[in-house]
C-alpha cells in the first residue's frame, strides 16, 4: 500500500513539475533590424523557453551591431 501510495505522490510531482513551466515562458527569436529606422531585416521563426533557458538563451546570442551594414541582431523575447 505504501508502494502505491509513492509511486502516485511521484506522479503528481511530476505532472505539477511538467505544467509550472508555463507560467514563466517566452517566445524568443534573434532578429536583425536596420539601425536607421528599425525595420526587421530577417529573423528565425523563434522557439519557447522557460525560466532559465530564456537567460542562457540570451547569453549565448549577444547583441551585435554591424556598423557597415546598419544592422543590428540581438534576441527578442514576448
Amino acid at each position: 500500500m505504501k508502494r502505491k501510495l509513492l509511486f502516485g505522490a511521484a506522479f503528481l510531482f511530476v505532472v505539477w513539475a511538467a505544467t509550472s513551466c508555463e507560467k514563466n515562458c517566452q517566445t524568443c527569436k534573434i532578429v536583425t533590424r536596420n539601425t536607421s529606422d528599425g525595420a526587421e531585416v530577417e529573423s528565425n521563426g523563434g522557439s519557447e523557453y522557460c525560466g532559465a533557458e530564456i537567460a542562457a538563451y540570451k547569453l549565448a546570442n549577444p547583441t551585435i551591431t554591424n556598423t557597415v551594414l546598419g544592422t543590428v541582431t540581438k534576441v527578442e523575447c514576448n
